[in-house]
């Protein structure tokens, strides 16, 4: 299998794992001035500065991204990259300094090793330290470290997810990459429609989750799973504006659809992220062709996940 079409210029990915706890965190750094936008599918998300990326907002950039474990516990992780940040003299400019902006999204993983094990703001600092160019480490690493997914009949019946990568370079020349962190209660689809990583049967079999909920006769067969959510990073160095990220962002969410099987439920709190770094004036063409890539490198590094993880 061919390597993996690298970060576009500038980017850099960094994780920080504790495999003992089952948990760990991951931060992607853009160049400066890189702009940002967020949408928000699932039921269950925990997050942080998501506003801040909102058309609306004043702020135009994003200074980093963070996904971590740890649930709710594992934000604390990004007062860690804050503090890089700010000692790296990046973050949005004000009268009294430069303050870092680092939106955030968790998954849980607390019942994959020490329940009291998560990311703190030491995590954070290390995975920046860590960050680099190229293609990023994939696999149980990271916020991916304790990640399950195809939860459906239970954790103990689930299978192993973790922490993907995939990217293409569009007509245009332009790049756009996906991280995602996959620890959905669905099932991770393959290409051709089959189930690539999903609940186990009792003598091993794979079965299908959606399937399995679709023929339930009484609601108590079903086993409610603990949370769950993949948050995904789509990275590009086409002209987009913040308006621009946040419509990339929805776009690459019809990748979760195409990979994950079922998505967006009330227990997932599936988020995706999108960074840009090109230069120039926004063209009106620039939303329409990586969105389009970004739902494509998405799906894919869903899938690059669990087989890496595997």
């Amino acid at each position: 299998m061919s390597e993996p079409v690298p970060l576009p210029e500038g980017f850099e990915v960094g994780h920080w794992s504790d495999p003992e706890g089952g948990t760990g965190c991951t931060v992607v750094l853009p160049p400066p001035g890189a702009r940002g936008g967020v949408c928000v599918h699932g039921g269950g998300p925990g997050t942080r500065e998501t506003d801040v990326l909102r058309p609306l907002s004043n702020a135009p950039e994003a200074n980093a991204v963070l996904i971590t474990g740890g649930s709710a516990f594992g934000l604390a992780a990004a007062d860690g990259v804050t503090r890089w940040l700010e000692q790296h003299e990046r973050g949005y400019s004000t009268p009294y300094g430069r303050v870092p902006l680092v939106p955030a999204a968790v998954i849980y993983d607390l019942p994959s090793g020490s329940g009291s094990a998560r990311p703190d703001a030491d995590a954070g600092y290390a995975a920046c330290e860590a960050a680099q160019p190229g293609v990023p480490e994939r696999g149980a690493v990271g916020a991916g470290t304790g990640a399950t997914v195809g939860k459906i009949l239970g954790r103990e019946r689930a299978r192993q997810g973790g922490v993907g990568y995939a990217a293409l370079l569009t007509g245009t020349g332009w790049t756009v990459a996906a991280i995602a962190v996959v620890n959905a209660a669905g099932d991770v689809i393959a290409e051709d429609g089959s189930v690539l990583a999903g609940p186990v049967g009792e003598e091993g079999e794979e079965l299908r989750g959606a399937e399995l909920i679709a023929a339930m006769e009484q609601p108590p067969e079903f086993r409610v799973p603990e949370g769950n959510s993949t948050p995904v990073c789509v990275c590009t160095d086409a002209p987009l504006d913040k308006r621009g990220c946040s419509i990339v962002a929805r776009a690459a969410t019809a990748g979760l659809g195409r990979a994950v099987d079922p998505v967006f439920t009330p227990v997932d709190g599936d988020v995706v992220f999108c960074l840009a770094s090109g230069g120039g004036e926004p063209e009106q063409f620039a939303p329409f062709q990586v969105g389009a890539a970004a739902a494509t490198v998405t799906a894919a590094a869903i899938r690059d996940a669990v087989r890496q993880a595997a």
